[in-house]
C-alpha cells in the first residue's frame, strides 16, 4: 500500500469523524437554547398618584424698585459721599453741590420776608389807630380805608415772602443730594468738578432694591389655555389662591435655596409672541440674585390627583415617537407605544397609553425583545453600577508545577 493512499484513507476518516461529532452536538446546543431561563428584568407597577402640575418658564430678574439719582439744581459737584457698589439707605447723602449761590438766596428771601413783615406791623398798627377814630369822624372815611387796604397788601406781601423764602430753602436742600430709597447703588455718573443740573436733571446714579427681587416670567398662551381647559373640564385641580409654589434655577444650573411667591399674571397677551407675563418675588438677603440674569423657574399650576409617572429611562424614543416595554400576559414582553406630558423630577408623566396595573420594564430592557419570557422583579430605585467581574479560581500547586514542566 502507497503512502498516498493511507494518506487519503487517513483524510477521510478524520473528516467522517468530524461531520459526526457536528451532528451530534447540534441536538444538545439547540437544547441547551431552549431550556435557558428567562431573562430578569426591573418593573415598576403602576399605580395613580397625586402630584403638582408643573411648568418650567424662563425668566430675568428685576430690582424691585429703581430710583435714578438726579442733579435737581444746578452747580458744580463738590465731593462724592457713596463707595460704588455699596449698599445705601434712604436719606442717605450721596453727593453735595455747591451750596454757595443757594445760601445767598435763601439769606436774601430772609431779608425780604423781615422786611415785609416790618411792613405789615406798620400798616397793621395805623388801621388799628384809624378805627376808632372814623367812627368819631377824626378822620376820614378814604384814609381808613387806605390804611386797612395797605395792611391787607403788606400781608401779601408777607405770603409772597414766605414763597420765596420757601423755594430758597429747597434749592439750598437740593445742593445736598440724598437717595430716595435704600438698596445697592451703582457706579457714579460724574465726578467731583462736574457742571450738573445745566437745563436739565443730570443723573447721578442709580440705586436699586435686590431684597426681595422680581422675576419676570412668560408662559405660551396654549399652554395656558390648556391648563384652565384641563381644570375647568376636572382633570386637573387647582393649588387654590395663594397657594402656588415657585422655584428657581440660576443660568449655572444651581438650584435656588429659598422658594418664591406668585404676584400676578398678566391680563393681556403679548401679540409679538403669543406669550402672557407672570411676576414673582424672591427674597433675596444675599443678593446673589442681581437684575438682568436669565434664569429658570418651576411654577405649580394644578394639582393632578391621578396622574401616571414612569421613570425616565424607561421611555423609548425614536422617530415614530415614544415606547415603552411591558410585562403582559405569561410575564412576555409587548411594546406599548405611550404619550409623554410635563417631566417630573427623574420621571415622565404619561397622559395615554398605559393604565393602573400594568408592569413596566426599567432596567434590563437591551436583554429582551417582544414575546420573550422574561422574570419580572421589583424595581428598588436608579440603575445600580455594574457588579465586578468574578476573579478566577487560582490553580492548585500540582497543576500549577505540571503547567510549569509542560
Amino acid at each position: 500500500m502507497s503512502s498516498v493512499s493511507r494518506f487519503t484513507r487517513l483524510t477521510l476518516t478524520v473528516a467522517v469523524l468530524a461531520a459526526l461529532a457536528a451532528c451530534g452536538q447540534k441536538p444538545n446546543a439547540q437544547a441547551g437554547a431552549a431550556g435557558a431561563p428567562p431573562s430578569e428584568v426591573s418593573i415598576v407597577t403602576i399605580a395613580p398618584e397625586r402630584i403638582a402640575v408643573t411648568s418650567e418658564l424662563p425668566g430675568r430678574l428685576e430690582a424691585t424698585r429703581v430710583a435714578q439719582v438726579r442733579a435737581r439744581v444746578a452747580g458744580i459737584v463738590l465731593k462724592r459721599t457713596f463707595r460704588e457698589g455699596g449698599d445705601v439707605k434712604a436719606g442717605e447723602v450721596l453727593f453735595r453741590i455747591d451750596p454757595a449761590p443757594f445760601k445767598a438766596s435763601y439769606d436774601s428771601a430772609q431779608a425780604a420776608l423781615a422786611k415785609a413783615e416790618a411792613n405789615l406791623t406798620q400798616a397793621s398798627l395805623k388801621a388799628q389807630r384809624y378805627k376808632p377814630l372814623v367812627e368819631v369822624n377824626a378822620v376820614s372815611k378814604q384814609e381808613y380805608d387806605d390804611a386797612v387796604s395797605t395792611q391787607k397788601q403788606a400781608e401779601a406781601d408777607v405770603a409772597s415772602a414766605k414763597a420765596a423764602r420757601e423755594t430758597a430753602s429747597l434749592n439750598l436742600g437740593y445742593a445736598t443730594v440724598t437717595s430716595p430709597i435704600s438698596g445697592r447703588i451703582g457706579r457714579a455718573l460724574v465726578t467731583e468738578g462736574a457742571l450738573v443740573g445745566q437745563g436739565d436733571a443730570t443723573p447721578l446714579a442709580t440705586v436699586q432694591q435686590l431684597d426681595p427681587i422680581y422675576v419676570n416670567l412668560t408662559q405660551s398662551a396654549a399652554d395656558l389655555m390648556k391648563l384652565q381647559q384641563a381644570m375647568s373640564s376636572g382633570q386637573l385641580k387647582s393649588v387654590g389662591q395663594g397657594k402656588a409654589k415657585i422655584t428657581l434655577v440660576t443660568e449655572d444650573g444651581r438650584a435656588y435655596p429659598t422658594p418664591g411667591k406668585l404676584l400676578f399674571s398678566d391680563v393681556t397677551v403679548d401679540e409679538t409672541t403669543g406669550s402672557v407675563s407672570i411676576r414673582a418675588e424672591f427674597p433675596n438677603p444675599d443678593r446673589t440674585l442681581l437684575p438682568g440674569m436669565y434664569v429658570r423657574t418651576h411654577l405649580e399650576q394644578a394639582i393632578n390627583d391621578a396622574a401616571i409617572v414612569v421613570p425616565q429611562q424607561a421611555v423609548i424614543r425614536d422617530l415614530n415617537g415614544s415606547t415603552v416595554m411591558v410585562v403582559g400576559e405569561g410575564d412576555k414582553v409587548a411594546i406599548r407605544p405611550v404619550k409623554t406630558g410635563a417631566a417630573q423630577g427623574n420621571s415622565w408623566v404619561i397622559t395615554d397609553g398605559l393604565k393602573s396595573g400594568d408592569r413596566v420594564i426599567v432596567e434590563g430592557l437591551q436583554k429582551v425583545k417582544p414575546g420573550a419570557p422574561v422574570k419580572p422583579v421589583q424595581w428598588k430605585g436608579p440603575v445600580g453600577t455594574e457588579a465586578p467581574a468574578a476573579t478566577p479560581p487560582k490553580a492548585d500547586a500540582k497543576q500549577d508545577a505540571a503547567n510549569k514542566a509542560n
